[in-house]
């Protein structure tokens, strides 16, 4: 699971079991479990590292990713904590009894965190304890650790990255555009520049250091860069795959029409409100949503496609619903199709 989490440099994990299901499509053999358990040992962790939100990255990048980009971050964040009365004192006092309280490489559930805020003369209420648990996260206190029944709990990040990467700022722009080009590509400036929630000079200081790692290709008059051997690798054998709502093959860009036509946007995001459906993507192109009930015995399979589907697509539907299956350990029905989703 690691090694594809480390590939991808991060992953947005906001929805935590579509971020897991990513992983899986990535890694052969991969299994929910199985990501959980690399969660809980620390290999693979959860975190605000890029543009404020939560992603998953290997363990010993977060460190040099969070000192690359958490002062843009919590500087863009200030007018909000303003606004939320969050002051330096309270942010201070909050950092100490995390400290106190997960000593030792010890997690605690979000709620018993945020009551421990609150004991200590911290107020949580409102939007506060979030912003003070994101706070603490990007300054370098707090991490998502491991699972318990109420999901991941928080631990000291010192205590829970054992073997941190450290790298310069340079060393840390030219590594930023290897990995993403390398696994996104080809993609633009831009694109790493909304990803990353750095500057544009930062991304082409990056770019300038990557040198001979990296390459570049004109796409309809857009310059876009990639890693060399990409252009050499096979197309996949599957033609179909079915995506969690925030996947990287949606998210990972600034401009996402080479993917998903403007037309069938609001099928995806409904009103434009931020929440990414699960979708079907048919050699290469989005062309609609799934959706799936999980029940205790097995798991229900419905996709909406924009338009009609050949048999033989349809056929695959099924195959990449049964992959799905098999990384969560339950048996897939045939998949239901179900009215389009344009229509």
């Amino acid at each position: 699971m690691l090694e594809a989490v480390r590939w991808m440099l991060g992953m947005q994990a906001q929805d935590f079991p579509g971020a897991k299901w990513s992983v899986g499509l990535r890694q052969a053999g991969g299994t929910e479990a199985g990501i959980e358990a690399a969660c809980d040992a620390g290999e693979i962790v959860r975190s605000w590292p890029l543009r404020g939100t939560l992603h998953l990255v290997a363990a010993d990048d977060l460190g040099w990713l969070l000192e690359l980009t958490a002062q843009r971050a919590l500087a863009t964040a200030a007018a909000r904590r303003a606004a939320l009365g969050i002051t330096t004192s309270d942010v201070d006092r909050a950092s100490a009894i995390a400290v106190a309280a997960l000593s030792g490489r010890r997690t605690m559930a979000r709620e018993v965190l945020l009551a421990a805020f609150d004991a200590g003369g911290v107020s949580t209420e409102g939007q506060r304890g979030y912003h003070l648990l994101w706070y603490l996260a990007q300054s370098g206190t707090l991490v998502l650790g491991a699972s318990s029944g109420r999901g991941q709990g928080f631990a000291l990040l010192d205590d829970w990255v054992l073997h941190p990467r450290r790298l310069d700022r340079d060393e840390a722009l030219g590594e930023l555009a290897v990995r993403y080009y390398r696994s996104h590509g080809p993609a633009t400036v831009r694109d790493l520049v909304r990803w990353s929630g750095l500057t544009a000079r930062d991304v082409r200081t990056g770019l300038a250091i990557a040198g001979s790692h990296l390459t570049s290709i004109d796409v309809d008059g857009v310059t876009c860069h990639l890693a060399p051997e990409t252009l050499d690798l096979a197309p996949p054998e599957a033609r179909v795959h079915l995506l969690p709502g925030f996947d990287e093959y949606l998210l990972g860009y600034g401009d996402r029409t080479a993917a998903l036509s403007p037309e069938h946007a609001d099928a995806i995001v409904p009103g434009a409100n931020g929440v990414f459906k699960p979708t079907i993507v048919v050699d290469g192109e989005v062309v609609g949503t799934w959706r799936r009930t999980i029940t205790a015995r097995d798991i229900l399979v419905e996709a909406t496609p924009f338009g009609d589907l050949s048999g033989d697509i349809v056929d695959e539907v099924d195959v990449a619903a049964a992959s799905y299956g098999s990384f969560m350990g339950r048996p897939v029905r045939p998949v239901r199709l179900v009215t389009h989703a344009g229509a």
